[in-house]
């Protein structure tokens, strides 16, 4: 039997998580003169391999949530460092756009398999 889990492998989860993270960030920065706003992020690799254990994805990144500590505290307890939730966003938007690269070759491949060519 043809799952998509068979079809796509690890790269299904992982767009999934990296889309949540990806707010995640967007979510940090946006904040970042919020104060006492405390930093988000997802602890990637502990969410992936917990969804591909079978875990579905929301409650992997839910189960991986952990607060950035920052460099430098301010007065107002906002623990958002805005150049580096800017870096680990611009990573990520990356690594997001590679995994979908994957999954578009999958999909085409699939198609062309499909349509006989």
């Amino acid at each position: 039997m043809v799952t998509s889990d068979t079809v796509f492998g690890v790269h299904g989860d992982a767009l999934a998580l990296r889309s949540q993270r990806l707010a995640m960030l967007a979510s940090n920065i946006a904040n970042a003169s919020t104060p006492g706003y405390k930093a988000r992020d997802l602890d990637f690799t502990k969410a992936l391999d917990m969804a591909q254990g079978g875990t579905a994805t929301d409650a992997a990144t839910a189960a991986n949530v952990g607060y950035r500590v920052p460099v430098q505290p301010t007065q107002d307890g906002n623990t958002v460092e805005l150049s580096t939730e800017q870096t680990i966003f611009a990573e990520n938007a990356v690594q997001y756009r590679t995994t979908l690269s994957f999954l578009n070759g999958r999909i085409n491949t699939l198609m062309t398999a499909l349509k006989g060519e």
